[in-house]
């Protein structure tokens, strides 16, 4: 019986180790909040930034971006990351702000940390997935896009790199933004290898993150990282408390 015993404690155990990692945070941390990720060019942890370029200003009272980096990522072939916005002809200024903003939130936004996952790859650690993106946003996104150009339905791989920066693969052909994504959900969802997930809230729902939002009111997108937060853990808690309820009744059937 003693031997038993030990076997299912041993089996509880190592299911309460995989339990556990599947339950922990997508950064494997508890502090979900006012973090900054593990990427090529974040700050270790946010703070103000006053002197934020055009686009990014909105993140300027906690950032985690630097200066130099929200007026490199205002030019059309910077060198964060040596990326070409107009690999496909000159792309329309309209269409141009959203990408610029979109760079902003990914670079800037300290509110982020429930979606951010840990990768291998050689310019970063961890990622965002799965981003609850607010539907105007997606959808303004997708309508000032429609009529520029380019030549891939997924922009963070499959470049030609030859030149040292991003080219169109050999045989992809420019079409309009509305002939790679059709929809509003292809683009946003599709373009960064599913950073975005779009949301059926709208602003100021408090339940999905604004990529664009007025500073002068606050920053809303702290309120929306609060709130997934808080359900993530409260979620491993639930887990938790069933793994060690299962634990108890397993020891009382076995002393009978």
């Amino acid at each position: 019986m003693a031997w038993q015993m030990t076997q299912l404690l041993l089996l509880l155990a190592l299911g309460a180790s995989a339990w556990g990692t599947h339950l922990r945070t997508p950064q494997d941390r508890t502090d979900l909040l006012n973090v900054c990720m593990d990427a090529k060019h974040h700050k270790t942890k946010p703070g103000p930034e006053d002197k934020l370029h055009d686009q990014c200003s909105p993140w300027k009272k906690n950032a985690c971006c630097s200066v130099s980096t929200s007026q490199e990522l205002h030019k059309d072939t910077s060198l964060l990351y040596k990326f070409n916005w107009n690999h496909c002809g000159k792309m329309e200024p309209n269409c141009k702000r959203h990408f610029i903003q979109d760079t902003c939130l990914y670079e800037c936004s300290p509110n982020l940390g429930p979606w951010i996952q840990q990768v291998d790859q050689s310019w970063r650690k961890e990622r965002i997935l799965d981003v609850p993106l607010c539907k105007e946003d997606c959808q303004s996104w997708w309508e000032d896009c429609r009529t520029s150009y380019t030549c891939k339905t997924n922009w963070q791989k499959g470049w030609n790199w030859t030149s040292g920066i991003n080219e169109c693969p050999v045989r992809a052909a420019c079409h309009t933004f509305e002939f790679y994504f059709p929809t509003p959900v292809d683009l946003c969802e599709g373009l960064w290898s599913h950073s975005y997930k779009v949301s059926n809230y709208s602003q100021g729902s408090g339940h999905c993150i604004q990529m664009w939002f007025d500073p002068a009111h606050g920053n809303p997108n702290n309120e929306v990282a609060r709130v997934y937060a808080e359900a993530m853990s409260g979620a491993g808690s639930h887990g938790t408390g069933l793994l060690i309820l299962n634990l108890v009744l397993i020891q009382l059937w076995l002393f009978g």
